[in-house]
């Protein structure tokens, strides 16, 4: 892990010039608007703050406030609210314009970072298994699990980290537009690196919703790429 800040990358993404014979295979970065719902629970705070408001004014009419003093309780409850969630919606577009997913054709490379930007430098070789996971509009994760004793603090991955996996913690590609055509070009060069290494790789069991959007998403599930987180 490298720390350092975006005006000094040589190329954007990356923490120094690439090596001979390494190339930029593609780059992306999260969508904001589902960083926020997957990653920060914009939904379920909002649906707190509704049920809390709910709550103070049946409380306060049922403990003999006027109508009045009862709705304003809840109104500012709902403006708390509402301060949280933009809180909450500003940091997730800080961190999708501040994040940098990088395939190259020998490791992945992940920078983010909105005060302090980190990068991870992840060697194919490195990676024992990958998943991707779908929603309803073709937007997905895709979690890789590290080999070996490789591991990367959780606080240190977070947003970018599949959700749970303290004790083994999973660096994950979130919240990407067509997750699946670039889990089908991450597929092939773990594939590649594992055949190398004389290695099994391993594609999880696919996630995706229960109504197929796209002839991608679909694919997902055929056993060509990484499946599922």
């Amino acid at each position: 892990m490298s720390e350092y800040e975006h005006a000094d990358e040589p190329v954007r993404g990356l923490p120094g010039h690439l090596p001979a014979g390494e190339h930029i295979l593609w780059q992306g970065a999260p969508d904001w608007r589902t960083l926020a719902r997957t990653a920060l629970h914009t939904h379920l705070v909002g649906g707190y703050f509704g049920l809390l408001a709910v709550w103070n004014v049946g409380s306060g009419l049922a403990s003999g406030k006027s109508v009045g003093q009862a709705v304003t309780a809840g109104v500012l409850t709902l403006a708390a609210g509402a301060a949280a969630i933009a809180l909450l919606t500003l940091y997730a577009w800080l961190a999708a314009r501040s994040t940098v997913y990088t395939m190259t054709n020998k490791r992945f490379v992940l920078r983010h970072g909105v005060a302090l930007s980190k990068c991870f430098n992840i060697p194919y070789g490195a990676v024992a298994s990958a998943g991707l996971k779908l929603d309803g509009q073709g937007v997905g994760d895709i979690p890789l699990g590290l080999a070996g004793d490789v591991k990367i603090a959780y606080p240190h991955l977070w947003p970018h980290v599949r959700p749970w996996s303290f004790v083994n913690p999973q660096p994950m590609m979130r919240a990407l537009p067509d997750a699946a055509a670039v889990a089908e070009r991450l597929s092939l060069q773990l594939q590649r690196a594992a055949a190398a290494a004389d290695r099994p790789f391993v594609a999880e069991p696919a996630r995706q919703p229960t109504r197929p959007t796209t002839a991608a998403s679909g694919s997902a599930a055929s056993g060509g790429q990484p499946a599922a987180a």
